[in-house]
């Protein structure tokens, strides 16, 4: 849906209909919003009655008109607990008068003040011994229920009776009694300045109204043309409103009807808006929160501060598009995020605001008036783009991204070279991957996978974490040195003749190992498990900047799961998990896997099917790679590994095939066959 649908017109005067009351221009600039001065209208009080509804110890009976029991034979004077009782009724807002114990009453509700028609819905009965009273409302809307002794506290189903403050009835406001006044000269000079017309001004009916020595800004709040509620305002910007009045969105009666709502954060915006061409605008009487709150949404009994929201549901449940227009600073875009969270983000659409220079934004649809137009204001609306939603986006999200791929800004896009030549064509290692792989016993996998790093750390800097469990640490630091410093680590046995490595060299070699890998380790007894294991590889992502991970073995970790998840299920889990990690943190993953026991295993290459477990091993992999030794002197060198490429997600990084490496049994390295 494109939001030119909303409506455009020109705006046309309407007549006010209040006799012109306007103070002289003199005395208004000279004595109006003098420094420090208030109004001393009290300001709005917030609190708003709780319903509540209590797990009540006696069945409550159904309403009547009238009291319809007889008096019980011995009368009850009016002693002391019956007088607390009554007084702790009449302080949740049960006005009980003369009502005798054991005894039924047909009440006007506190909290529903009987709906639209007033009726008497609340059933209120007190105990025969005048030391408590239990109540329910039958108003369909309502079903308040409670129940209190005298000398305790409140109890309800909404637990929050003895937090309560006295009930107050919501009160009727008239134009006569709170004096307003139509806006004098000084007043729409005021609003000129801000681009908003005097007709403008007529049709929202905004007015004035003078305390003492002093001219506020009056908004009205209006429903069907029917005052509701006023909000004040001096040119300082101090806001309050009427006390005890219901709280309404302001211009609420020009969305009546309306499929497309645009929802500002003051009535200026509201103003603004109209001078763009834009009627279907309301503005929040409340302003915005500091931040979105972490809780749960709340019910509508205890949603207090978006009472408003509530109050006006008829209104916004015809609204298909919404469209969010709060400020630009965080507790507007707070306010925004409050607001899609009740009226749902399918239906909200969010603005965002014109730059004002490099380094600051347009804060409002006011300022933008001001400073750029309606013509801007309107555009602004008209762009208007769809709430997010987690977990619903669009490429639009990611054309940055798909710019830099296609670009190879990063220079990994299409994957980094292995270091050897055979193999660029088959496997090219990506950030964000998993490559399963697997062979035989001795086939060489992990000395495969060594070489690997210690070719990508040369070529191209990548640190790495290990999580080796095979290997002791002395262990695997020889072979990772050997395959460094080309020279074995010791003189005996497999060196041969060759030179073993110097102390210089051991030395050089030791601070390569500290500065390229990091070592996750259980100390303890205990099996590490994957989640473990990736908590610790988070952490040396975003602690040293790892750009590989090394899981060696699968059969070595902790692999303990529900009784009811079979094991298909838990390694298709578990895999889900190490690629999340992986593409989350653009870190490419290495994971060791054994194929399960070959009976009959003619020495030929194991397919990654043959990965004991689950077949999830290649489905879910991006790379699926065997490596296999030679182990007959009459088929072949026994220096020659067989690489099996048997999957590649990636078409760009590779494709399946196999190829040869010689492999020094000396030095531990792997080089291509001339």
């Amino acid at each position: 849906m494109n939001s030119g649908h909303l409506t455009h017109f020109k705006p046309t005067p309407t007549p006010f209909n209040h006799k012109s009351n306007i103070l002289p221009a003199t005395n208004f600039i000279s004595s109006a919003f003098p420094p420090n001065s208030f109004p001393k209208l009290a300001p709005l009080s917030f609190k708003t009655y709780h319903r509540s509804s209590l797990s009540t110890r006696a069945r409550i009976p159904r309403p009547v008109s009238e009291v319809y029991l007889e008096k019980p034979a011995g009368k009850i004077d009016d002693n002391a607990q019956l007088k607390l009782l009554r007084l702790k009724l009449k302080e949740i807002g049960i006005e009980c008068g003369s009502c005798q114990p054991g005894q039924t009453y047909s009440l006007q509700c506190p909290v529903c003040n009987g709906g639209d028609t007033g009726e008497k819905k609340l059933a209120l009965f007190i105990a025969a011994d005048g030391n408590a009273a239990e109540w329910t409302c039958f108003h369909a809307k309502c079903g308040w229920k409670g129940s209190t002794p005298g000398s305790a506290d409140v109890k309800s189903s909404y637990n929050r009776m003895n937090k309560l403050p006295k009930v107050k009835k919501i009160k009727e406001i008239k134009e006569s009694e709170l004096k307003l006044e139509p806006l004098c000269h000084d007043l729409c000079e005021y609003f000129a300045e801000r681009m908003i017309s005097k007709e403008t001004l007529q049709r929202n009916a905004v007015m004035q109204r003078r305390y003492e020595n002093q001219i506020v800004i009056a908004f009205t709040y209006r429903r069907k043309g029917e005052l509701i509620s006023c909000k004040y305002r001096d040119l300082a910007k101090h806001f309050w409103q009427e006390s005890d009045t219901q709280k309404i969105l302001y211009g609420l009666d020009d969305i009546e009807g309306a499929s497309d709502v645009i929802i500002v954060e003051g009535e200026m915006d509201k103003l603004a808006m109209e001078e763009a061409g834009f009627r279907n605008c309301v503005s929040v009487p409340e302003g915005a929160p500091q931040k979105v709150s972490s809780k749960d949404l709340p019910s509508e009994e205890q949603d207090l501060k978006y009472q408003y929201l509530w109050n006006c549901k008829e209104y916004l449940q015809k609204a298909s598009r919404i469209i969010l227009a709060t400020d630009g600073d965080p507790p507007g875009q707070a306010l925004a995020e409050e607001l899609a969270r009740r009226l749902g983000r399918e239906r909200c659409w969010r603005v965002t605001w014109p730059r004002k220079n490099q380094n600051e934004h347009f804060k409002d649809a006011n300022e933008v008036l001001m400073f750029m137009g309606p013509a801007v204001l309107r555009e602004v609306i008209d762009s208007a783009e769809l709430y997010p939603i987690k977990g619903l986006l669009s490429f639009k999200n990611y054309l940055s991204e798909i710019d830099a791929y296609y670009h190879q800004t990063r220079g990994t896009e299409i994957g980094v070279s292995t270091g050897w030549k055979a193999m660029d064509n088959l496997y090219n290692v990506v950030p964000g991957e998993l490559t399963i792989v697997t062979g035989v016993p001795n086939s060489g996998k992990s000395e495969w996978i060594d070489a690997l790093l210690c070719n990508l750390n040369q070529s191209n800097g990548w640190k790495f974490a290990l999580c080796s469990m095979e290997n002791k640490v002395s262990e695997h630091a020889r072979k990772l040195l050997e395959k460094r410093m080309k020279k074995p680590f010791f003189d005996i046995r497999y060196g041969q003749s060759v030179e073993r490595m110097s102390k210089k060299e051991l030395e050089v070699g030791k601070k390569w190992l500290s500065d390229t890998f990091h070592l996750i380790r259980c100390e303890n007894d205990c099996l590490p498990s994957t989640n473990w294991v990736l908590g610790l590889a988070k952490a040396a992502v975003l602690r040293h900047g790892v750009n590989g991970l090394v899981i060696d073995p699968y059969n070595e970790l902790d692999h303990q799961r529900p009784p009811n998840q079979t094991e298909t299920e838990y390694v298709s889990q578990m895999l889900t998990n190490i690629k999340r990690f992986a593409q989350h943190h653009s870190c490419h993953v290495w994971f060791v896997a054994h194929p399960r026991q070959l009976q009959h295993w003619t020495g030929k290459p194991p397919n990654l099917y043959d990965i004991s477990g689950s077949a999830h091993f290649i489905n879910k992999c991006d790379n699926g790679i065997v490596i296999h030794r030679n182990r007959d002197p009459e088929k072949g060198p026994l220096d020659l590994v067989q690489i099996c490429v048997l999957k590649v997600r990636n078409k760009v990084s590779g494709t399946i095939g196999e190829t040869f490496l010689r492999y020094d049994r000396v030095t531990g390295q792997y080089s291509d066959i001339e």
